[in-house]
């Protein structure tokens, strides 16, 4: 069976009105081709609130290469019966023209927040997502909105954004869901070669690694990068493109650990580009 499809926003916002009196209206947004980590977030969403949206929307605004928008998994089918299967009462899954009827002219932008980590690679990314999200929670109008940690930055931008702009909503927390070798689950795992994916858990052992010299003592944020980079160094197939220790508040590289930090990285496996973060917490004195 699969969930009710919904490709307006007129009629989302009458099946929504009209759901109202169930309890809390929960969003759930993707981008489709869902996996394991979305289903804990649906069914966190469905445990919580009367009535779940899913949204399944590729959206192009956050895209700064044409191929890897063209590239990105799309399997709708099949995603209306995940929905369905993990308590979504419907799929808003809009095409472009109906989310940008016409150039857009208004942007939401966070860029204390989005200035490095993966906002430096990828220009205008962050503007996409905080524009899309805002206008899904215009849309849906939302009591609760949930998103997976693994995005941690992408979570940030959207904490701060909904707190700056002032919409009545929760935003929920749900943390990265792995595969048994400790790969973070991501749409675009299914992209990677078989030895690509035998190869793509280093990143989740080399964060690891910066874990354990935090909860070791180390204060030197340099020194814990060096120990994340040195267990990558093994694998050449691997290309870093960030691997930074960061405050999980600012996303931005600290100097000195006094307080728990994130380890996060970017990399690079062929064509396919992975990101995943660990927290860190310093030893209690």
């Amino acid at each position: 069976m699969s969930a009710r499809r919904i490709e307006t926003i007129p009629e989302l916002r009458l099946a929504v009105a009209e759901a109202r009196p169930l309890g809390p209206i929960g969003l759930v947004p993707t981008m489709g081709a869902l996996h394991a980590g979305h289903a804990e977030l649906i069914r966190r969403a469905s445990q919580e609130c009367g009535f779940v949206v899913a949204s399944i929307f590729v959206n192009p605004t956050q895209f700064d290469r044409t191929e890897d928008f063209q590239r990105y998994p799309r399997t709708l089918a099949a995603d209306l019966e995940f929905c369905a299967a993990h308590g979504a009462a419907v799929v808003f899954a809009p095409d472009a023209a109906e989310m940008y009827p016409g150039p857009p002219l208004t942007f939401v932008e966070a860029p204390t927040l989005a200035e490095k980590l993966c906002g430096e690679f990828r220009p205008g990314h962050f503007r996409g997502v905080a524009t899309v999200v805002a206008k899904l929670f215009n849309i849906v109008q939302p009591d609760r909105a949930y998103f997976g940690e693994k995005d941690a930055q992408q979570l940030a931008i959207i904490r701060q954004m909904t707190a700056d702009l002032d919409f009545p909503i929760v935003i929920v927390p749900i943390p990265t869901v792995r595969e048994p070798d400790g790969l973070a689950m991501s749409s675009r795992n299914r992209l990677l070669s078989p030895a690509e994916r035998r190869i793509a858990p280093a990143l989740y052992q080399a964060l690891l690694a910066a874990r354990s010299r935090v909860a070791a003592g180390a204060t030197s944020a340099a020194e814990v990068r060096e120990a994340a980079l040195a267990a990558l160094a093994p694998h050449k197939a691997v290309r870093v493109e960030y691997l930074e220790i960061v405050d999980p508040a600012l996303m931005r590289p600290v100097e000195r650990i006094a307080a728990p930090v994130l380890a996060a990285a970017a990399v690079w496996l062929g064509a396919v580009r992975l990101i995943d973060n660990v927290f860190c917490e310093p030893p209690r004195h």
